[in-house]
């Protein structure tokens, strides 16, 4: 399957966390930075990406547990492309999302960590 279609079936099946967030920095919402959902970068999809800023946001569920080292190769990787890649649980996004969207928009004006 190629990645465009990879990406576009990605989006179609989103989570309820992903759902949430997406509604949260769609359309510049968040502080007017412009973010793409299921990017693909290399070999691998963002979740979510604001490419000015050269940051991704993971939304981490069950499917992540016990694959934190694969999750810590990949931010690695995506690294050497010049990104950040910020990590949240599933449940802090649908717990506290304007807690999560402050804390990506921290991060976004801050220029980088």
């Amino acid at each position: 399957m190629d990645r465009i279609a990879t990406a576009r079936r990605l989006r179609r099946s989103q989570t309820l966390a992903e759902r949430t967030l997406w509604t949260l920095v769609r359309n510049r919402r968040l502080g007017g930075f412009r973010f793409l959902r299921q990017h693909p970068i290399d070999r691998y999809f963002a979740d979510f990406v604001c490419e000015s800023a050269r940051v991704i946001v993971e939304l981490d569920g069950p499917a992540h547990e016990g694959r934190e080292d694969h999750d810590d190769r990949r931010s690695e990787t995506l690294a050497l492309f010049g990104y950040l890649v910020l990590r949240f649980r599933n449940e802090q996004v649908l717990a506290d999302p304007g807690g999560t969207a402050d804390e990506i928009l921290s991060v976004l004006r801050s220029g980088r960590l």
